[in-house]
């Protein structure tokens, strides 16, 4: 059997927001609902289930591979926004890209302060034959 990850809940103070934040950073299909979730569908069958908190949500992090192109558009999408990004989740380098594994990251916050990455190589680098 292959384990694989189907989906998350996203705790939100405002699920509408959250999903379309995501959803428009990210440059992904427009959210569908499921039952009390706003659902984001990436590219590798997983989804973001986005639900309402009522209360302040304990900020997670997400992080998303994208290819170099994807890599760009985000990263222009957040620079056109004005949020605020940094190369390391710490927030000690802001304004940086960082060049981790060979490739390139970034980190920044959600309306729910929860931290999100894109990275174009994932941690430790691609394994061998695969990229």
């Amino acid at each position: 059997m292959s384990v694989q990850l189907n989906h998350t809940i996203v705790h939100a103070r405002d699920k509408h927001e959250t999903a379309r934040h995501l959803v428009e950073i990210l440059g992904l299909p427009d959210p569908t609902t499921y039952g009390p979730f706003v659902v984001v569908q990436v590219g590798n069958d997983v989804s973001l289930d986005v639900a309402d908190d009522h209360g302040t949500p304990h900020p997670q992090h997400y992080a998303f591979l994208v290819t170099e192109a994807e890599f760009d558009q985000i990263h222009g999408r957040i620079q056109e926004r004005g949020l605020e990004w940094w190369a390391d989740p710490f927030h000690r380098r802001p304004r940086e890209v960082n060049d981790n594994d060979g490739g390139r990251g970034v980190y920044w916050n959600d309306p729910n302060g929860h931290s999100l990455e894109i990275l174009t190589v994932p941690y430790g680098g691609w394994p061998s034959g695969r990229r």
